[in-house]
């Protein structure tokens, strides 16, 4: 090989491609007419557009240096990982961040609600919750994995799960268990003490949830109880303490949420469930499945409402809900129990509908300032006449 004008060995034309020898050439032309100067910066431009042309060079097609697609995807992330590490990423969930957003939404409801009037959720506490939010979602995973390993053998959406797989023993799940929740009690640990106790409580339903499905066709129930504690964790790390007036009916709506969401979510799984004894509220409710969901979805709306009344809610807040609502009608209508992938869709589309939620609390909080600067200028005004 000979060197280059800048001591660099230049690539065989056989390496390059005909296409690649002229993407080349190209460059290099725009790269001397640029240092001519003023003048020689628009005729660079077009060298360098005569080289990439030539070489169908297309910018949108984002290719790696191995021809493969570049993604941006959690899944890509996880799989461009150190291979060593993607087991335990991928036990993690963080390849489907989907229930991290379902674990984390209700969180920024209570921080959002718990805002003084006119002002922006505090973004500390998001971003702590955040944090919180995707190291318990792993270890709830983890958990979940160590108690399921043998049933998730036997069912094909989740035998490549890391365990089951055998890519990870029940010894290093442990470990990495342990190294989670230890995270996630020094994120707990920058809260206020009330805070700290009311979090601890929520890990006996952590490490019991995944029994349920052995005992009870309801185990959406427990997971609603579990996935939603941060309805009323946001709320005492910024006031101090719970107001059950808000606290309660945001708790009862994130558990209908769930149960919503969930149910669809265990259709996908309900022929391998039936075969190997494991109980759901998709073979609970069969064929009723949109009824039952209906019925969650107007419970769900009722007790958001409630919340509303309680913390003075103000427009724009009624008006995600109305939003809500037509969301949740189009996704259970349109619902096709016996696809996975359409259950799979529905479920994750419940992400727009905790975030929609969520922006309506933040205008509706914002709104709340506009009401008081009217109230307080018309008793002003009744005042001086």
């Amino acid at each position: 090989m000979t060197s280059g004008p800048c001591g660099s060995k230049a690539l065989p034309s056989a390496m390059l491609g005909a296409g690649g020898a002229r993407l080349v050439q190209g460059l290099r032309a725009g790269t001397q007419a640029w240092l001519w100067g003023a003048r020689g910066r628009s005729l660079a431009l077009v060298h360098a557009a005569r080289g990439l042309h030539a070489a169908n060079w297309q910018p949108s097609a984002g290719r790696g240096p191995r021809g493969r697609p570049l993604s941006l995807s959690a899944a890509a992330v996880v799989n461009s990982a150190p291979r060593p590490l993607q087991p335990y990423l991928r036990l993690m969930r963080l390849d489907k961040p989907i229930g991290t957003w379902l674990l984390y939404l209700p969180c920024t409801w209570s921080i959002g609600l718990a805002a003084d009037p006119g002002c922006l959720p505090d973004w500390y506490m998001l971003s702590l919750f955040g944090t919180g939010a995707v190291l318990m979602r792993g270890a709830g995973c983890t958990i979940n994995d160590m108690w399921d390993q043998d049933y998730d053998k036997k069912v094909t959406r989740t035998a490549s799960r890391p365990i089951a797989a055998g890519d990870i023993s029940t010894f290093q799940s442990f470990v990495f268990l342990g190294g989670q929740l230890t995270l996630a009690l020094g994120v707990l640990l920058c809260l206020n003490y009330y805070s700290i106790a009311l979090g601890a409580a929520s890990l006996l339903l952590v490490i019991t949830y995944p029994l349920m499905k052995r005992i009870t066709y309801w185990p959406q129930l427990a997971l609603g109880l579990t996935f939603n504690w941060g309805a009323l964790l946001g709320w005492s790390a910024v006031k101090g303490s719970c107001d059950p007036s808000v606290c309660l009916p945001l708790y009862f709506s994130g558990i209908m949420w769930t149960l919503i969401y969930d149910t669809i979510y265990a259709h996908q799984d309900k022929k391998d469930d039936a075969l190997i004894g494991l109980k759901s509220t998709a073979l609970r409710f069969r064929e009723d499945t949109k009824k039952w969901l209906s019925g969650f979805s107007v419970a769900m709306l009722g007790a958001l409402s409630l919340v509303g009344v309680n913390s003075g809610q103000t427009a724009p807040y009624y008006a995600a809900l109305a939003a809500v609502g037509a969301h949740l009608t189009h996704q259970i209508y349109t619902l096709d129990i016996h696809r996975p992938e359409d259950c799979w869709e529905k479920f994750t589309s419940n992400r727009t509908i905790g975030l929609i939620i969520f922006v309506g609390i933040v205008l509706g909080n914002l709104w709340k300032a506009k009401e008081t600067d009217k109230t307080k200028k018309n008793i002003e005004n009744r005042i001086e006449n």
